[in-house]
């Protein structure tokens, strides 16, 4: 990918030396350039520059992307669309089951089932079958976790992740798949 590429140059920006606002409209640039029919899209940002762009944000920046609804959705779509190329088969062994996701708030939710069988991981938004287990976060929470900058247990003890189902599955989830790290 050349380095005049928008959205790998989003990978080297540094959050902290930028605002809040500033934040969310870089962000806000890289989704209407992936809007914009071009070939760059939010898939040129490689895991690692993802994981990094959070890690380095503020609460307060990884807070306003979130309250922004079609970021949100834009970029939870991305995380999700790339669950199966970071399922771990290997060590998911013979595992079948349907984990559901709930993101936000009863208000503004978004949906996204996880089917893990035959070493695969596959998402949908349209939920259809029984969960083995629910998981409900909020949207800037879950992004931390899927960048590998917070612990799912940690979260569930400070009452900011919440299971329903099979807890013990839950506790094991993330091994299932490679976090990507800053």
């Amino acid at each position: 990918m050349p380095e005049t590429d928008p959205i790998a140059a989003l990978g080297e920006v540094d959050p902290k030396k930028i605002g809040k606002d500033e934040f969310v409209m870089l962000l806000e640039a890289a989704s209407e350039i992936a809007d914009s029919g071009t070939e760059v899209d939010l898939s040129a940002l490689r895991p690692e520059q993802f994981a990094r762009l959070i890690s380095r944000a503020s609460d307060d920046q990884v807070e306003a992307v979130m309250a922004r609804p079609e970021l949100r959705e834009r970029i939870l779509d991305e995380v999700f669309r790339r669950m199966g190329e970071h399922y771990k088969s290997d060590k998911a062994g013979k595992t079948e089951a349907v984990v559901r996701w709930r993101i936000g708030t009863d208000e503004d939710l978004l949906r996204y089932e996880c089917v893990l069988a035959d070493g695969k991981c596959e998402v949908s938004k349209d939920p259809q079958h029984e969960p083995r287990v629910t998981i409900t976060v909020t949207p800037a929470e879950f992004l931390k976790l899927a960048s590998g900058n917070a612990s799912a247990p940690m979260l569930f003890m400070k009452g900011k992740l919440k299971v329903a189902g099979d807890l013990g599955f839950a506790a094991g989830l993330t091994k299932l798949f490679q976090i990507p790290k800053a």
